[in-house]
């Protein structure tokens, strides 16, 4: 999870993770969809870019695994296996992140793999509209979840060699759908079942897929 400084110090802002109930998320009256058609996308696209389609509408994603291979095949490895259809963005913090893929719409923790080593130090940085993996307080303990930064945060980036200053690592971008992250990061939150910031009103995402 990020942490936020306050006064210079650290403060953990505990990871709340939502993912989708069993049955079938339903998107939203008004949801902007993205066109799936290969003849609108850009064929000189090099890089991987996902699509997540949230129930207030889709994110188009590009992923940078010349700066951040290790945690892009983390990511792809999750997306193809399907561990990210019916999650949810568990926890909203406004002009912060939106952030999500570890837990279902029960607030159930779903299964993981191993952590990835932490790629903070690629060059990229937290800025808005980016895509990072969300950690617990060891550097090196990113899982399955993932946030996407709805503001610029360089106190999410990498200062040092310790765990509380080593950063988060961004692997991607968002290139289209920033107005979902927004509609998103504006969602009213309440403390529920031990999640800080969960959002009131669910926030579903129905799946996340290559975009080829």
């Amino acid at each position: 999870m990020p942490f936020r400084a306050n006064s210079g110090m650290p403060v953990q802002v505990r990871a709340v993770l939502h993912n989708a109930a069993a049955n079938a998320a339903q998107s939203l009256p008004g949801a902007r969809r993205l066109n799936r058609s290969p003849q609108t996308r850009d064929t000189r696209m090099e890089n991987p870019h996902v699509l997540i389609e949230t129930s207030l509408g889709d994110i188009l994603a590009e992923l940078y695994p010349d700066k951040a291979p290790a945690s892009v095949a983390n990511f792809l490895q999750y997306v193809d296996d399907g561990h990210y259809d019916n999650t949810i963005f568990h926890r909203v913090v406004r002009n912060f992140v939106i952030q999500g893929g570890g837990y279902t719409s029960l607030l159930e923790k779903k299964p993981r793999r191993e952590p990835i080593p932490n790629e903070a130090t690629n060059g990229l940085q937290n800025t808005a509209g980016t895509l990072a993996m969300a950690r617990a307080f060891d550097k090196d303990s990113a899982t399955d979840e993932f946030f996407i930064n709805a503001a610029d945060n360089p106190d999410l980036d990498h200062a040092g060699d310790a765990d509380d200053e080593y950063g988060y690592a961004v692997f991607g971008q968002v290139v289209d759908g920033m107005d979902v992250v927004k509609k998103i990061n504006w969602k009213v939150v309440k403390p529920r079942d031990g999640f800080d910031d969960l959002p009131v009103d669910t926030v579903d995402i129905i799946s996340v897929s290559r975009y080829e």
